[in-house]
């Protein structure tokens, strides 16, 4: 008797992933394609009469007028001060939103009793207080913070609200039953289930921030880029003032990535960026 060899079947399909990845384009060099073709679009535009070129001038000429502007030393300090509305404001916001998030969430009396006033001032936007801020503070960097911290606070807020909710009942009993401080309750308990929604809210926040500190800015007139486009526009220097908006969406790009990239750092024990990182 003899064996016979067992034939090979074929070979096993590749992952759907990994079939959609072969051959591809890296990402970051997809992204680079898409602002190419995004700049070709707004040069043909214009110049084909398609959109007038007093209100929309060729791709060549806002760049031009890009690296005017960037030559110029108030740019620079606008785009300063932009950053330091953001960032305190941002600041603020993070720090607020988490400890209000912890003690509310910690509190079952404090939940109940704020869910509607959260609810109530949550959907009033941060520009409904233009008038107040400048009231109160005039147009200076405190009323950019005024607004950005209003806006920024309630993501962080209620992912706090979120995780702080989401704590496994097991543990928290456990941690009861081994007779945890609060303080021992909260570091090795409450924190590791909230940090995950925690580095969520920091990641809105963090766009919700630059968001308002720009367009309030622009509204009430305080340094920073957002007032230097509303020169632009009042001057009629078209091409200036797409420049600087340009300025305003490389700004968002920037602290997308650096959001991300926090989070990723922060939460590099979590299995949600450990699987990221695998995949």
């Amino acid at each position: 008797m003899t064996l016979q060899p067992r034939r090979a079947g074929p070979p096993p399909a590749p992952h759907p992933r990994s079939r959609t990845r072969t051959g591809a384009l890296p990402e970051p060099l997809l992204g680079l394609l898409g602002l190419v073709l995004l700049a070709g679009v707004l040069e043909v535009l214009p110049r084909t009469g398609v959109v007038s070129a007093d209100y929309l001038p060729p791709f060549s000429e806002i760049a031009d007028a890009l690296v005017g502007v960037a030559g110029e030393e108030s740019f620079w300090q606008a785009l300063l001060d932009t950053a330091e509305g953001w960032g305190y404001g941002l600041a603020i916001a993070v720090g607020v939103g988490t400890g209000l998030g912890l003690l509310i969430g910690s509190v079952e009396v404090l939940r109940r009793a704020t869910a509607s006033t959260i609810e109530f001032l949550r959907p009033i936007p941060s520009v409904a207080l233009v008038p107040l801020a400048v009231l109160v503070y005039g147009t200076g960097l405190e009323s950019t913070l005024l607004l950005v911290v209003y806006a920024a606070v309630w993501p962080v807020l209620l992912q706090m609200l979120a995780g702080v909710r989401d704590v496994d009942p097991v543990a928290r009993d456990t941690a009861a039953s081994y007779r945890f401080t609060r303080w021992a309750r909260l570091r090795h308990v409450t924190w590791p289930t909230a940090l995950p929604y925690l580095m969520t809210g920091v990641r809105l926040s963090a766009s919700v921030a630059l968001i308002l500190a720009i367009s309030s800015q622009l509204i009430i007139g305080s340094p920073g880029i957002g007032k230097e486009i509303a020169l632009a526009q009042s001057s009629n220097a078209v091409e200036e003032m797409y420049a600087l908006v340009i300025v305003t969406g490389a700004l968002g790009v920037c602290v997308n990535v650096a959001a991300r990239a926090l989070e990723r750092r922060v939460l590099a024990w979590h299995t949600s960026v450990r699987t990221e990182a695998v995949t």
